[in-house]
């Protein structure tokens, strides 16, 4: 059987969690792959706790200019493992400390220094819709399904998941996902705000690693600033800013960037 274009030809890194594969590519772009097939994927307490350590080796990987997450087995991840949640809310603190986790590592994504991409085939639920959510950018299969489920269970969705969500849905939309529990298929995504491209199953990889690599050619120093200052709360995206803009006035991308063009080059940033 042919490795998923995703991974294919790429080195792992040693594996930190039992479901949570990395690989690294000649290319600059970083994958990170939830790998628990017979589960759809779903993100044990192991893999979240994993998550923040995998994602600062990756950002410490020389020559990692993006990152594409996905899931092994056409699906991107069915959410919690529900019957070690059912384990965890047996004690209150164990739940409290079980969602910590889950905030912490969606944290760490949101935080990746370089532009991160989901790459959404089959089931994008609950707990695996959140760290998709937690990407810059999504990239959806027309069948896939998205979701966020707290309200089946009786769950309380986190504040820094909800505010996320609300930041990138609008908070009426935030509300009919979060209040329902319902899934949209892949082809709702693009307009409900869930998603940035939508396209066939069969032609979503290769599109998702086509735009990584584009961006890999990109100024590291602009996507660092765009990331920095929507990360902020509009009244501090200026401040948020303004460490990148000395640095832009200081560092050599913006003279290679204008003499690439003036030379009819690509830059080599």
């Amino acid at each position: 059987m042919d490795q998923p274009l995703l991974t294919r030809d790429r080195s792992a890194l040693p594996a930190q969690a039992d479901g949570l594969n990395a690989h690294v590519g000649t290319d600059g772009v970083a994958v990170l792959e939830f790998d628990r097939p017979h589960r759809r994927n779903a993100v044990t307490l192991a893999v979240w706790q994993a998550l923040p350590k995998v994602l600062r080796q990756l950002a410490e990987q020389e020559g990692v200019r993006a990152l594409l997450l996905t899931g092994a087995g056409n699906t991107f991840s069915a959410g919690a493992d529900i019957a070690e949640l059912a384990e965890v809310y047996g004690d209150p603190q164990r739940a409290d400390a079980y969602h910590a986790i889950n905030v912490a590592a969606e944290e760490a994504l949101a935080a990746f220094p370089h532009p991160t991409i989901a790459v959404v085939h089959g089931a994008c639920v609950g707990g695996g819709c959140q760290l998709a959510v937690a990407c810059d950018l999504r990239f959806v299969a027309e069948d896939a399904r998205l979701g966020i489920t707290p309200a089946k269970l009786g769950v309380v969705y986190p504040a820094v998941p909800t505010l996320r969500l609300a930041r990138l849905v609008g908070p009426a939309r935030a509300k009919y996902l979060l209040f329902s529990g319902e899934l949209v298929a892949g082809r709702d995504a693009l307009p409900l705000g869930l998603a940035e491209r939508v396209l066939p199953d069969a032609e979503l990889d290769a599109a998702a690693l086509e735009f990584a690599r584009l961006l890999t050619t990109r100024s590291t120093q602009t996507i660092g600033a765009v990331k920095a200052a929507l990360a902020a709360p509009p009244e501090h995206a200026a401040e948020a800013l303004e460490p990148w803009e000395r640095r832009s006035r200081e560092a050599s991308d913006v003279h290679e960037g204008l003499a690439a063009f003036l030379e009819g080059r690509p830059p080599r940033f």
